[in-house]
């Protein structure tokens, strides 16, 4: 589970303050896929690498199954498994080398994440590309490996920003069967995304943010209740176009 508590993070520039995320508090439980969803400048990615702990919060908190991020990084980190916005794969080594450093990264020997490789390999249908060198991959080869790379050590928590960004259809079909296969073995994972489909499509929970702050959350049913709209997309643009915002 993980819990973000009155999260806020300002940048002093040289214009003056920037305040990212305003105040932003959340509960995202096992067995359930939480979205975070907002406009692009929202905050959803700073919220992210706040979560993750590659920033270090103005104030508020955030907890891994219990554990303060602040306390014990390292504890924390091998509980979490991290998409970031940005990929990073080594490009001279193929993609099993990739996911098989950071297994190694987080203490596994080949007899620990050789299982889980071959097993990630097939989930994610990584095949016919996973001892090609990285240098060329394609924007989906890319996703799966990161991806792979990202849980190899079986992490609870899976935080991932826009996971779907740039991947054709059957790339994006076969990425929401994994993370529903994620969610039915009792794993904790945090979406962000600005794609409605996405949401209506794997979401159990939303968290709308916009301006660097919480306008509401719930499920996507709720939050069409809450605005009285059809769809998902007419209920996200009453949310974040209101003032106040409106708290489930």
């Amino acid at each position: 589970m993980i819990e973000i508590n009155s999260l806020a993070k300002s940048f002093a520039t040289k214009k003056g303050i920037i305040q990212a995320v305003t105040d932003v508090s959340m509960t995202a439980h096992d067995g359930q896929i939480t979205g975070l969803l907002g406009p692009n400048g929202a905050g959803k990615t700073t919220t992210m690498r706040l979560l993750y702990g590659l920033l270090r919060p103005s104030h508020g908190s955030v907890r891994v199954d219990g554990m303060d991020i602040q306390d014990d990084k390292v504890e924390v980190r091998r509980r979490l498994g991290v998409l970031p916005d940005t990929r990073g794969l080594y490009p001279r080594l193929t993609a099993r080398e990739n996911i098989a450093y950071f297994a190694e990264l987080n203490g596994l020997g080949p007899k620990d994440y050789e299982p889980e490789l071959e097993r990630l390999i097939q989930n994610l249908e990584m095949s016919d590309f996973v001892d090609r060198r990285c240098e060329g991959f394609s924007q989906g080869q890319r996703t799966k490996t990161a991806i792979a790379r990202s849980v190899i050590h079986r992490p609870q928590n899976i935080v991932l920003d826009e996971p779907t960004n740039g991947l054709d259809v059957m790339t994006t079909r076969g990425l929401r069967r994994f993370l529903l296969n994620c969610k039915a073995e009792g794993r904790c994972i945090v979406l962000s995304t600005h794609i409605m489909q996405e949401v209506a499509a794997l979401c159990d929970h939303v968290v709308v943010i916009a301006k660097g702050s919480v306008m509401a959350k719930g499920s996507p049913e709720h939050l069409k209740q809450l605005t009285q709209q059809e769809s998902l997309e007419d209920a996200f643009v009453q949310l974040i176009g209101s003032e106040e915002g409106l708290m489930l």
